[in-house]
Parts: C-alpha cells; sequence; structure tokens
C-alpha cells in the first residue's frame, strides 16, 4: 500500500476528485494549508499599497491505494491539476506499513 499526498491549487480540488472517482479510486482526506515553493509568494496591491504575500493557499489530498493502483491514481490527479502555471503542486508516495479499520478491526488492504 501506499500513500499518496498530493498538494494542489485549491480551485483544482473537485476536478481531483471526479477525475480518482472515474478510476475507480474511493476515499481521501483533505486540508488547507499555506506555502510556497518555486513561485516564493507574489506581490499583490490593496487600495494603493503593495504588500507581499509569502504563503499562497493550498490544498493537500491525502489518499492511500494498493499498490497497483498508484500509478492510475497519480495520473489522475496530474491530468486533473495540471495548468501548465508555476504553483500547480507537488505529489508525493510514502510506503504504508499497515492500516486498520477501527470499525470492524480489518488490517492492511481489507481496511481501504
Amino acid at each position: 500500500m501506499k500513500m499518496i499526498r498530493a498538494i494542489i491549487q485549491p480551485h483544482r480540488l473537485e476536478a481531483v476528485r471526479d477525475a480518482l472517482t472515474q478510476r475507480g479510486i474511493m476515499g481521501m482526506t483533505v486540508f488547507e494549508a499555506r506555502g510556497y515553493g518555486r513561485q516564493r509568494g507574489h506581490t499583490e496591491v490593496y487600495r494603493g499599497a503593495e504588500y507581499q504575500v509569502a504563503f499562497r493557499p493550498k490544498i493537500v489530498a491525502d489518499l492511500v491505494v494498493p499498490d497497483n493502483q498508484v500509478d492510475d491514481a497519480t495520473d489522475a490527479i496530474v491530468s486533473a491539476a495540471k495548468s501548465g502555471s508555476v504553483g500547480d503542486g507537488k505529489i508525493f508516495i510514502f510506503e504504508v506499513g499497515d492500516a486498520i479499520r477501527i470499525r470492524t478491526g480489518d488490517r492492511d488492504e481489507n481496511a481501504l
């Protein structure tokens, strides 16, 4: 099993969810985050005054999938989240040692 962590632009979340669902990948945990990468923030003007916005709003989506679905999941995320602009995001993949469904006690892939 692998955990996929996708850091994406907030307005791309629904497209990513739809793309994953179309490929039969269910279940995702999402939380809001702020950060920056190569774009290092940006400058905005508000009422005539310029100010630096150092952290951009992002969405972090975590999902755990069997090893045989990793490529499908990452392809779906990339195709739905990609705009071609700086700040589209990143995907990280981690090995998951164990998973347990609390309600039933199921373990490993049965817990997904």
